[in-house]
């Protein structure tokens, strides 16, 4: 088991899932003003950046706590048996949901707006909850298929290229995170979504959570076999 106390690693997940939040948010809101007329070009933009800043924090945050930066990647790791004790489910999951609010806070005020403003951006439609399923599945498959294969270490670059590639080709643009869904609801932003709209998100990628692990039962009937350590790449993986 891992050595690193649990309440290091709850932090780390804050501070993961709280500046995964800033740089979706902040680079919405960059991408918005430099590219103020053309929405396409401010998708790109975003996703972009989002992820190439997801494979950073993944190679930062990783070695600590497994940067789950996400309660249902947590959720599926535990329900799996691959080291993730109820307890550390119990720690992880606040960590993730405050550290999204908070990095959803850091962003608004970096480019000079308030702390909090709600957002205004409707997503409540059954295509938009479909790509939420999808891109939510995607994910954990991805994750947990990378681990039980033994190519923990590509997680980074993967992922990134991963939720990268979904902002494009889901309805939903791949929020596939609830804690992330939560924080951007604090941003009337190009990222945000109205508080409204996030209980059908967090529905939609609960149900994605379940089909990816249904995928993983037929595609990868061991992976829950291999217990890994928390201080492992292994576990790595996150999502917008």
């Amino acid at each position: 088991m891992t050595t690193v106390p649990r309440w290091r690693r709850a932090v780390a997940e804050g501070i993961g899932t709280g500046s995964l939040v800033t740089v979706v948010i902040g680079s919405g809101i960059a991408a918005a003003k430099l590219s103020p007329d053309d929405v396409g070009l401010q998708l790109l933009e975003n996703a972009f950046a989002t992820a190439l800043g997801l494979a950073v924090l993944i190679l930062m945050i990783g070695p600590v706590s497994g940067a789950h930066f996400n309660p249902v990647v947590s959720a599926v790791d535990w329900w799996l048996g691959r080291g993730l004790t109820a307890q550390d489910l119990a720690a992880y999951v606040p960590a993730q949901i405050v550290g999204a609010v908070l990095g959803a806070v850091l962003a608004n005020l970096m480019y000079g707006e308030a702390a909090v403003s709600w957002a205004t951006t409707e997503r409540s439609a059954g295509h938009l909850w479909l790509g939420e399923v999808v891109a939510t599945a995607g994910l954990i498959v991805l994750i947990f298929a990378l681990a039980a294969s033994g190519r923990a270490v590509v997680a980074p670059a993967a992922v990134g290229a991963y939720i990268g590639s979904a902002y494009w080709f889901t309805s939903s643009t791949s929020f596939a995170n609830p804690a992330v869904t939560i924080g951007r609801a604090f941003s009337d932003t190009f990222a945000g979504i109205a508080p409204a709209s996030v209980p059908g998100f967090v529905i939609a990628q609960v149900v994605g959570a379940i089909a990816g692990v249904g995928l993983l039962a037929l595609l990868y009937p061991r992976a829950g076999d291999d217990v890994v350590t928390t201080d492992s790449p292994a576990r790595t993986g996150a999502s917008t």
